[in-house]
């Protein structure tokens, strides 16, 4: 009887409440969720997984356009035409090529900790990463006018250095963004998937020029090779591919803001290495392995530099490709490690990055002795061995960078990878000089593999004893 004259109470009241009509319209996924009767919390969740997968996207596509400047510019294309003898003596000019990238490799280790520092602690780590990308874009743009004569031997070099100065600068902003676009699970995954769509994306551009314009006697648009003109429009086109596929990282990725506590009070520009010095010494002091860590993978990653450097000339040289072969088995080898790289990424979540580094590093040794010992073999040995070798490359690349990324609180991702840069750069004459030794020592080309396997083991044994299960930094 209570419950009947309840209910009719509650239905009158019901009656003398006015309604609102129309009714107010549900939008967004509110609505969506309404017309299937599905929990709106649960619609918003997947809509914020797909803004993710696009963000992720928009951060892979920088790495897809940067391999203009890494793979076009710096390895396969730009540099070989610098050190061609229409600009003079083949030795002196790279030696000069030589002074000029050391110059710009000392301007990086000095500067880029202070600007990852400096941009974290402004929040615009986004503008700067759109201000170093762009520079890098007008100074490929600008190679075009490096025409193939002596007196233009200077120019190409200035531009080939600060290119490289900038592009590391853009580099550590973009490596810093990583946890904007990661969450603790996928951070491998995501990582390996950045580093591997620069491989296929240097491949898409590298085929393209290769076949478009270097290969043919006249290549599109009339293009041929006089006056170097070839390789200058492939600058044109590196230049705008970088350039538009830089585009969505920075409509999609907000403006990186540190939490309050981890925020700082600005310094001036000689100032930030006080701050610097500072925070190297609270690094050593609360986590001892994180630099032990740097230092292995400065070594390490100098001989994943180097796999690639030495790889053409090792190829030439004993293996008795032909320049077009070179490309081939250039194109070839980053295929196989874009694919490993992004394969690989999702194991680095699941078992951690050290395992990922250390199997990727054996591998890499075992490859690199097989292609010693079985020199004789002819080209079937290096195609085998040396894709075998492309396996392992990316993954080790991707993992040192997610090792680090897991331990950087909010607010100080700029300063640790600039560190990163660093310490890299810092010591990146050991592949260098490990191959002339040893070919100096051995009197033939192959003996370099033996000082590539070498810097590769140092790193591995510098790795083993650091400990993977660290607490995350202090953010101040």
């Amino acid at each position: 009887m209570s419950d009947s004259s309840g209910r009719d109470g509650d239905e009158a009241a019901e009656a003398r409440t006015p309604r609102s009509f129309p009714p107010t319209p549900l939008t967004g996924a509110d609505a969506a969720a309404a017309t299937v009767d599905i929990d709106t919390a649960q619609v918003a969740a997947v809509a914020q997984q797909g803004a993710r997968k696009g963000r992720i996207l928009a951060w892979g596509l920088w790495d897809w356009g940067s391999a203009a400047f890494d793979a076009v510019v710096t390895t396969f294309v730009f540099s070989v035409y610098l050190t061609s003898d229409a600009f003079g003596d083949e030795a002196d000019v790279e030696a000069q090529l030589g002074w000029a990238l050391a110059i710009a490799g000392l301007m990086i280790a000095f500067l880029a900790p202070i600007t990852g520092q400096r941009s974290d602690s402004s929040g615009r780590r986004k503008l700067w990463l759109a201000v170093n990308t762009y520079l890098v874009v007008g100074l490929t743009f600008a190679m075009f006018f490096v025409q193939p004569e002596p007196g233009f031997l200077l120019l190409g070099l200035f531009l080939l250095a600060a290119g490289n100065v900038f592009f590391e600068f853009a580099a550590v902003n973009y490596n810093a963004m990583l946890a904007q676009v990661s969450t603790p699970r996928s951070i491998g995954t995501v990582s390996g998937f950045g580093w591997g769509m620069g491989y296929i994306g240097g491949i898409a551009l590298l085929l393209i020029m290769y076949f478009g314009f270097i290969q043919p006697d006249v290549g599109w648009f009339g293009v041929t090779g006089e006056n170097g003109l070839s390789v200058r429009v492939t600058m044109l086109i590196a230049a705008t591919w970088f350039g538009l596929f830089a585009l969505p990282v920075l409509f999609a990725i907000p403006e990186n803001e540190a939490p309050a506590g981890a925020r700082r009070e600005r310094v001036g520009f000689f100032r930030s290495y006080a701050v610097l010095a500072g925070d190297i010494a609270r690094l050593w002091r609360e986590s001892r392995h994180t630099v032990f860590f740097l230092l292995a993978s400065a070594v390490f990653r100098d001989g994943l530099v180097g796999v690639f450097t030495f790889g053409g000339v090792l190829a030439a040289s004993v293996f008795g490709f032909s320049p077009r072969q070179v490309i081939i088995f250039a194109i070839a080898a980053n295929v196989v490690a874009g694919i490993a790289t992004i394969t690989v990424g999702v194991l680095d979540d699941r078992l951690g990055a050290k395992p990922v580094i250390m199997a990727s590093l054996i591998g890499l040794i075992v490859c690199g002795l097989i292609v010693f010992f079985l020199h004789d073999g002819g080209e079937l040995v290096f195609w085998t061995a040396g894709l075998a070798l492309a396996v392992f490359v990316g993954p080790a690349q991707s993992a040192s960078r997610t090792f680090l990324a897991r331990l950087i609180p909010p607010g100080r991702e700029g300063e640790v990878f600039g560190l990163y840069a660093t310490t890299g750069r810092a010591v990146s004459f050991l592949a260098p000089m490990a191959f002339a030794i040893f070919v100096t020592l051995g009197g033939s080309s192959y003996w370099g593999i033996l000082g590539i396997v070498l810097v590769l083991a140092v790193g591995l044994a510098l790795l083993i004893p650091v400990n993977p299960r660290q607490k995350r930094l202090s953010s101040h």
